[in-house]
């Protein structure tokens, strides 16, 4: 009996021992979620930065191609056989300078020939002067025919004649054994050696060229516009100085447009076919890594500088086929804001339409947030300005507005 009370009272304080921890842990729970749903939500944090305006260009992107500004096509002017090749492939070469020999010794022996026939046409001179003296003597004194005086004076005049024959033969002998030694008519660079010492070389516009030669301390870049850029900003500038066209050129292994230049020329028609127009522009090329046929990136300035909101590259986001931004209200509250983009360097970007200056955007943590969210911003400062490039007010940018 004893036992089965002792049982009974070891089960009563079982059951209550057990009631006791479930109505603990049912209070602890309770009180835990009374404290999360008191608790407020936190906001994200994110950096924002304030919209800027700044003065800059509207340039426009072209392709072309480089020009030399001079190209001459070296080809003999006298027959002969090749003797000499004075100048390595490729290499640069100035005005003057030796570039092939023609063999000079037929040229020579003309010269000496028509030395000598002028020596004969001096001396006959000189008899015939003489001899036409002596009838004007026998003439006075009735001691010769008219007749006869006047052929000794027609002698004279021949003779004259013969000596200016001679010299322009002289002349011309000289000039064909200059011709043996043919020069470089410009500075620049060289191509290779069409014809090889030993090879006999023929005169004349239609022979082959033993080499060319183009100019390097310049060159063209050629490249076409449609016509709505050349009616809005070239042909406007036609009647001033072209150097009031900002240009700047950029090889394919370049970053950006390092160089400068201007308008050398435009073309007097467009093409009908295309509906573009040609425009040739110079640069100087002091570092010679301007080629001739090399591709070339062009940037052409178009309009006066004019006021543009420019925000950080980072801050854009991309939406399928439509580029965006988050604006932080005066709530710190995120909205999103489709914008339409234009010309853009070197992390900059310049905004068309959506955005004004002095909003705040977010520059970092797009990812972290979604339209309508609270965030807790972080003002960072404008980590660069835009370079400004061809005037106080310029900032390079790409050609059409990107609208994608």
């Amino acid at each position: 009996m004893f036992l089965l009370r002792n049982r009974y009272a070891m089960a009563v304080l079982a059951i209550a021992f057990v009631a006791g921890g479930f109505a603990a842990w049912h209070a602890g729970v309770g009180s835990s979620q009374a404290v999360a749903a008191t608790a407020p939500s936190l906001a994200t944090a994110v950096d924002v930065a304030t919209v800027q305006s700044r003065t800059v260009t509207d340039w426009h992107e072209y392709s072309g191609r480089l020009e030399a500004v001079d190209r001459v096509e070296i080809r003999p002017l006298v027959s002969g056989t090749l003797t000499a090749v004075h100048f390595a492939d490729g290499s640069l070469v100035k005005k003057g300078d030796l570039l092939f020999t023609i063999d000079p010794r037929p040229y020579q022996a003309a010269v000496d020939r028509a030395k000598a026939q002028l020596a004969a046409a001096q001396a006959r001179v000189v008899y015939t002067a003489a001899d036409m003296a002596r009838g004007r003597r026998l003439l006075a004194d009735n001691a010769i025919a008219k007749r006869d005086y006047e052929e000794k004076r027609n002698a004279s005049n021949v003779a004259a004649a013969d000596l200016q024959a001679a010299k322009a033969v002289l002349e011309a002998a000289n000039l064909d054994l200059e011709h043996t030694q043919i020069i470089a008519p410009i500075s620049g660079r060289v191509s290779r050696a069409e014809v090889t010492v030993g090879n006999v070389v023929a005169a004349g516009a239609g022979s082959a060229p033993l080499t060319s030669l183009v100019s390097v301390s310049n060159m063209y870049a050629s490249f076409d516009i449609d016509e709505q850029s050349f009616l809005k900003f070239v042909s406007p500038a036609r009647g001033q100085a072209k150097t009031q066209i900002p240009i700047l050129l950029g090889l394919a292994n370049e970053s950006g447009y390092p160089r400068h230049g201007r308008i050398a020329s435009i073309d007097n028609r467009l093409d009908t076919s295309s509906g573009t127009i040609r425009l040739r522009a110079v640069f100087d090329n002091a570092d010679g890594a301007l080629v001739p046929g090399l591709y070339a990136r062009i940037r052409l300035g178009g309009g006066a500088p004019s006021a543009k909101v420019l925000v950080d590259e980072k801050a854009i986001g991309t939406d399928q086929d439509k580029r965006f931004v988050v604006v932080v209200d005066e709530h710190n509250k995120t909205a999103y804001r489709e914008v339409r983009l234009g010309s853009g360097e070197e992390g900059w970007r310049v905004v068309e339409t959506g955005l004004k200056a002095g909003e705040r955007i977010v520059v970092n943590g797009l990812q972290r947030i979604r339209p309508g969210d609270l965030v807790t911003p972080k003002t960072v400062p404008v980590s660069s300005e835009p370079h400004l490039a061809v005037s106080e007010a310029g900032v390079h940018g790409a050609n059409a507005a990107d609208n994608s």
